[in-house]
């Protein structure tokens, strides 16, 4: 960032003009932009040669690149970071983008999850990137009711509903030799302790419980409880939690070049693989945070950018993430806005659901 900031301070007007209307250019086009372009409505009269000597400077620096002989300059990946951090205006949310992402909504009867699918099917839209959404960690949220429910001989769901309205089944092999009595048991002798613990908080309860009321508890609801703790234990990973809708608008953005790199990134979208553990690294702080190109590992082979925001409960607790995968050549200064924004309705909405 210094490196950045002492850039900024050491380039002239004429230069810091011409950087900013190449990479507008590209912006907006997705092309080089050639000297004779920005010599029109330039603040100053100078030459087409001028203005090629001051983007062979900012060549020079690592912040423009020729893709071709005498075809233009665009930004390279250094000059989009530079761009970003000290020439783009951040402006608020159009009208129109805000009106179309409240409006997917819907009924405020849906759960947290229909949602949270909604707003992410939106974002893409208006975008027309790929929208990820970190859904909220129920290791942290209150839980309202507990039930097991025997499928067969061996097989069982645990179901857990959350205060925000979601509800979860999680499939486990229940101990052998259990009855529909013992299955009320083991639920209503956890449901006597929820008032409003978290998962996390009910599992040192229960085990404490289990062993102050050992004598009380039915050997088979007692067994069955240990089996439901293991269960909690061990589910929950991150990309169960990952949203993502838009995946066709990235090969849309692509280049002919950029098809193989895309379809990468498809894979790694369908394994989840490292993305939930990128997006939670939003909790090191909140804000709308840009990860350009090769900034990040998931990418570096796709050459696509994130533009990503933590969202809050009512505690101002980060529980989960929203984001917007594109091109380089995203429209930052439009993205960043609408991803603020989403972030920012998400947390309410979650916390008015954690509230009820």
């Amino acid at each position: 960032m210094a490196d950045r900031t002492q850039l900024l301070a050491e380039m002239s007007e004429r230069s810091r003009e011409v950087f900013r209307r190449v990479v507008e250019g590209y912006l907006a086009t997705g092309g080089p932009v050639g000297s004779r372009t920005l010599t029109r409505g330039f603040s100053e009269q100078v030459s087409a040669a001028t203005i090629r000597n001051v983007m062979q400077d900012l060549e020079f620096l690592g912040l423009l690149d020729s893709p071709h002989v005498s075809a233009g300059r665009v930004p390279t990946q250094q000059g989009l970071r530079l761009f970003v951090d000290g020439f783009m205006e951040m402006g608020t949310v159009d009208a129109a983008d805000r009106e179309r992402i409240d409006a997917s909504l819907g009924p405020g009867d849906q759960d947290v999850g229909s949602l949270l699918d909604h707003i992410s099917s939106a974002l893409s839209v208006l975008t027309r990137g790929a929208s990820i959404v970190l859904a909220p960690k129920h290791e942290t949220a209150p839980i309202k009711h507990i039930e097991f429910v025997s499928l067969s001989a061996d097989r069982a769901l645990v179901v857990l509903v959350f205060a925000d309205g979601q509800v979860e089944n999680r499939l486990f092999q229940p101990p052998p030799g259990q009855t529909p009595s013992s299955m009320r048991e083991a639920a209503n002798f956890l449901n006597a302790m929820i008032e409003g613990r978290t998962l996390s908080d009910l599992r040192l309860r229960i085990r404490a419980e289990i062993e102050r009321r050992r004598q009380e508890i039915d050997s088979l609801a007692r067994d069955l409880v240990e089996s439901g703790l293991a269960v909690w234990e061990n589910a929950g990973l991150s990309s169960e939690r990952l949203i993502v809708r838009g995946r066709a608008n990235l090969l849309e953005a692509a280049g002919v070049e950029d098809v193989d790199r895309i379809r990468i990134l498809f894979d790694d979208l369908e394994r989840k693989r490292d993305i939930a553990e990128f997006l939670e690294l939003t909790e090191e702080g909140d804000g709308v945070r840009i990860f350009i190109g090769s900034e990040n590992k998931l990418f570096s082979l796709s050459g696509s950018s994130l533009v990503v925001s933590p969202y809050m409960n009512a505690e101002r607790k980060i529980i989960g993430a929203i984001g917007v995968i594109g091109p380089t050549r995203l429209n930052y200064g439009r993205v960043v806005p609408i991803v603020d924004y989403t972030a920012q309705l998400v947390g309410r909405m979650v916390s008015d659901r954690g509230r009820g």
